[in-house]
């Protein structure tokens, strides 16, 4: 079907028939190649809606006070060495964990999808690593902490270690001239986005997080913890954009969707679980004030079941419970007082107050 303008002297004919063919083109994989960047019409329209929630959610990190945490950090008496020491691990593994998934998203996930409007939220997920990143070098800059201890945390914890050479063996295998119509390079690539997105930021930063709003909500480290909310509200958005792009890659190549390849899935977050619960295991090796290891290792469970359901698989521990039901609590940004004094939320639209349900946490 065509469509005639008669502007002036001049006739323009639009071939609707093409136009419909290249929009059926859109795929997540092995699409439609194009310098355009041709947005219209959307195909996954999820992805621009989470792009714009993304966007709305905006934060900066000097935008938060720091004082509170700088005097706590000093008094022997407000926070103990085992306190100070989650913070340190908290920004030892953040500040490499944060990188890894940013460079993942822009130089291996971004470089392979081919839908315009998925490399636009891919684009904003990067971005946000950014944002994440720099707010680890505020936290370090006003707490004093030398740098290099940083570094050297990220290179000679052994957990930490670990966990990092969990994610970045499956990046690695994706950084060459893939030819993703073979379906095991659309498995690798499937498992690449389930990885990320359900077992390094949905399940192996909770314990962190957990443990640092644990902290907040003792009082203790109010700056601090506020960014950990925000920065696990922009968490919850990047696991809903992996999940999605996963799910839809799945539903566009059936054929990769095997029991093996189900098991392997499954096999692969156990793997994550353990490296966790290893992990946690030095973030806490002696119990705290309102901090019981065993609830933290239990959580790591319930979390990677809910990430597992999500995607389609079966659970590894059938019926567990939440053993920090206060967490959803915590995220509930709204019942919370302008923490900000008014300085960041007065120019957020009142969609970057949505934070996650019970059903993300």
């Amino acid at each position: 079907m065509q469509k005639t303008f008669q502007v002036g002297s001049k006739t323009f004919v639009l071939d609707q028939d093409k136009a419909e063919a290249a929009f059926a083109a859109k795929k997540v994989i092995n699409g439609r190649e194009t310098m355009t960047f041709n947005l219209l019409p959307l195909k996954y329209q999820w992805a621009y809606e989470l792009y714009r929630t993304m966007k709305a959610n905006h934060w900066e990190p000097e935008d938060i006070p720091m004082g509170k945490d700088i005097e706590q950090w000093r008094d022997d008496r407000v926070v103990s060495d085992q306190e100070r020491w989650i913070i340190r691990m908290g920004i030892g593994y953040f500040s490499a964990a944060e990188g890894i998934v940013g460079d993942n998203i822009q130089h291996v996930i971004r470089e392979l999808v081919t839908a315009p409007e998925l490399k636009l939220v891919l684009g904003r997920h990067a971005h946000e690593e950014n944002i994440h990143a720099d707010s680890l070098l505020y936290m370090i800059s006003s707490l004093g902490i030398n740098p290099h201890e940083c570094e050297a945390m990220f290179e000679d914890v052994d957990t930490i270690v670990a966990k990092n050479q969990f994610v970045t063996r499956i990046s690695k295998g994706l950084r060459r001239d893939l030819d993703l119509t073979d379906p095991d390079n659309k498995k690798l690539f499937a498992k690449n986005m389930f990885i990320f997105g359900q077992c390094m930021e949905g399940t192996q930063f909770y314990g962190l997080f957990g443990m640092i709003l644990s902290l907040y909500r003792q009082n203790k480290f109010p700056g601090i913890g506020q960014m950990f909310r925000y920065t696990l509200r922009d968490e919850s958005n990047h696991i809903e954009l992996l999940r999605n792009l996963f799910m839809d890659l799945v539903e566009e190549n059936r054929e990769i969707w095997t029991e093996d390849f189900k098991e392997d899935l499954r096999a692969t977050m156990a793997e994550g679980v353990q490296l966790e619960k290893d992990f946690i295991k030095d973030c806490l090796p002696v119990n705290a004030v309102g901090l019981v290891l065993e609830d933290f290792l239990s959580y790591i469970d319930y979390i990677a079941d809910r990430r597992l359901e999500g995607c389609g698989l079966a659970p590894l521990n059938p019926g567990i419970s939440n053993p920090l039901p206060w967490l959803a609590e915590m995220m509930d940004i709204k019942k919370e007082q302008n923490f900000f004094e008014g300085r960041v939320t007065e120019y957020q639209k009142s969609s970057a107050l949505e934070v996650a349900d019970d059903d993300d946490l």
